[in-house]
């Protein structure tokens, strides 16, 4: 699948706690899979190290972006890094995309990240690469962000896998706003679907209303929905289903962020629940990393000019070895090691 003719190649840089699937996109796109070394200073700050060759090189970054904050500095200081190394072009890969929900200022003064966000990531990254964002009343990612982007669907996959593992299912939507995803699901594969209604007092506080299923009894019901967050709306549905006579369900999501107990608390209620792997977690059973390389061929195909490169790289006519005085007492420069 790779692209030989593109000058200096391509290179698959996986953050920390990504590295499974990044191995997983190199293999399938037959590109060079890189390293990353990263740790703290004792005040808290990110050290990270580059310790592939970038010049001239395509570099994606690969970072799901589930829990932001506690990476998001050193996504940026590392993007920085292979730009000034003398990239070609420095790319975000984040299967998963936060900071889409607060997409308008709901009660007065508060911020509304998607755009901050939105511009941090445009600053940094020349092409953005994700699955399934939580797009709501923005109808596209380029309404936020100014460089290209390539937004990715997983109902395909989802729905070929509930073919193969799941006899007679019936989907089911967990609210309104899902008919459209689950009817393409259902009728990929050729099951009859339903969508619930739910009722969202606040974060954590959500009531679900269900229609009257008996014509489908006998069928597994197969919840699917996008992403699982505090999957209150999920639990509160397996907890209803079997009051119509319906086995315990499936659960199949796009994004399993799983906070707090939530799994477990689902997982009690369900058959099984699965997950696809943009979000690293023991319920993974979709991958996505073929979809991905998939439409980073296809980008480099067509995109052409269309990548927008934030800013030149900067000429190194030598690195530069920091002395050993400019890290703290505490620490061993990091070309004696480190926890990466």
């Amino acid at each position: 699948m790779a692209d030989e003719t593109e000058k200096g190649g391509r290179l698959i840089l996986p953050l920390p706690g990504n590295e499974g699937f990044a191995r997983r996109l190199a293999d399938a796109g037959g590109w060079e899979l890189g390293a990353l070394e990263s740790r703290r200073f004792p005040d808290g700050e990110t050290y990270a190290r580059i310790l592939s060759d970038v010049k001239d090189k395509t570099v994606d970054l690969v970072c799901t972006l589930a829990r932001p904050d506690d990476g998001f500095l050193r996504l940026i200081f590392v993007a920085d890094a292979a730009r000034d190394l003398g990239a070609r072009e420095v790319n975000l890969v984040a299967p998963y995309l936060s900071y889409m929900r607060q997409d308008r200022r709901f009660q007065p003064g508060e911020a509304v990240t998607s755009k901050s966000f939105a511009r941090l990531v445009s600053s940094s990254f020349d092409r953005l690469v994700t699955v399934d964002p939580h797009l709501h009343r923005y109808p596209a990612l380029t309404a936020l962000y100014t460089i290209p982007t390539d937004t990715l669907h997983a109902a395909p996959l989802l729905a070929d896998w509930i073919a193969a593992e799941v006899e007679q299912p019936l989907m089911v939507g967990p609210d309104e706003e899902s008919e459209q995803w689950v009817s393409a699901i259902a009728e990929r594969i050729g099951a009859p679907h339903a969508v619930l209604r739910k009722i969202r007092h606040g974060d954590r506080n959500v009531d679900i209303a269900l229609p009257d299923l008996s014509e489908w009894r006998g069928r597994t019901p197969v919840l699917a929905d996008d992403i699982a967050a505090s999957g209150h709306t999920l639990i509160e549905a397996a907890r209803q289903l079997p009051l119509q006579g319906f086995t315990r369900p499936v659960v199949a999501v796009v994004h399993g962020l799983f906070a707090d107990d939530s799994f477990q608390r689902l997982a009690s209620l369900c058959d099984r629940v699965v997950s696809a792997d943009s979000v690293p977690h023991e319920s993974n059973a979709v991958g996505l990393a073929f979809t991905i390389a998939e439409a980073m061929v296809s980008a480099d195909i067509s995109g052409g000019d269309l990548v927008r490169h934030r800013r030149p790289p900067e000429p190194l006519d030598e690195v530069e070895q920091a002395g050993f005085d400019s890290f703290p007492a505490s620490d061993p420069p990091p070309w004696t090691g480190g926890v990466s």
